[in-house]
C-alpha cells in the first residue's frame, strides 16, 4: 500500500536541502536517512534520503545526488509516497493510519447514522474528519477523543458524540424556534412573549 508521506517545499541553503511539509504522524520512521520514496509525479523518483535535521521548526532533508539549490528547487511541490505493509500498525495504542480510517462508518451512540469518512484533513492544530452524509452534503468532525469516543476497526465505524450545533446547526436554531414560538403562543398575547425576550 502507498501513503503520501510528505510534501517538498522550498530550496533551504545553497547545498540542497529542501524543508518538507510532513503528512505522516511518523517522520522519524518515514522520513529517515536511507529511506527510499516514491515519488509524485513518478519520474521525479525514486528519491533516497540522505540527511534530515529539523531547523526553526521545520524539517529540512537532502536526497542522494541533490547537491545544489537549483537541483533542490526542481523537487518543489513533489509528493513523497512510501510503501507500507497493510498488515502494519502504529506502534501507539490510538492511533490510526489514514488508510485504516477511510471509509468508516460515522454514528452516535446510539447507532444513528452520521456518513462515512472519505478523507483526513491534517490541520496544524488538529485532524479532520471530512464525512460525507447520505444526501450528499459533507461535514468536517475534529478528530479529538472528546468527540470520537471509538474507533471500531472490526465493525468499520467510528462512533462521535458531538457537541450541539456540529452536525445539523439548522435542526438546533429550528425546533429552538419552534418552542418559543409555542411558548409565546400559550401567553396572553405577543407583548408577554416580547417581554420575556
Amino acid at each position: 500500500m502507498q501513503l503520501v508521506v510528505a510534501r517538498i517545499g522550498r530550496a533551504h541553503g545553497i547545498k540542497g536541502e529542501v524543508t518538507v511539509e510532513v503528512r505522516t504522524d511518523e517522520p522519524e520512521l518515514r522520513l529517515g536517512p536511507g529511506a527510499v520514496l516514491l515519488t509524485d509525479p513518478a519520474a521525479a523518483g525514486p528519491l533516497t534520503i540522505e540527511t534530515g535535521r529539523v531547523h526553526s521548526g521545520r524539517l529540512l532533508l537532502r536526497f542522494e545526488g541533490v547537491r545544489d539549490r537549483t537541483a533542490a528547487e526542481a523537487l518543489r511541490n513533489i509528493l513523497l509516497i512510501a510503501e507500507i505493509d497493510p498488515e502494519e500498525l502504529p506502534e501507539e495504542e490510538d492511533e490510526y493510519y489514514d488508510h485504516q480510517l477511510m471509509d468508516l462508518d460515522v454514528v452516535l451512540a446510539d447507532g444513528t447514522e452520521i456518513g462515512r469518512i472519505t478523507e483526513i484533513s491534517h490541520l496544524p492544530s488538529q485532524d479532520l474528519f471530512i464525512v460525507e452524509r447520505p444526501d450528499g452534503t459533507e461535514l468536517m468532525i475534529p478528530f479529538v477523543s472528546a468527540i470520537v469516543t471509538e474507533i471500531d476497526l472490526e465493525e468499520q465505524r467510528a462512533v462521535i458524540d458531538p457537541p450541539p450545533g456540529l452536525i445539523d446547526d439548522r435542526a438546533e436554531i429550528a425546533s429552538s424556534r419552534e418552542e418559543s414560538e409555542e411558548e409565546s403562543g400559550e401567553e396572553s398575547g405577543e407583548e408577554s412573549g416580547k417581554e420575556e425576550a
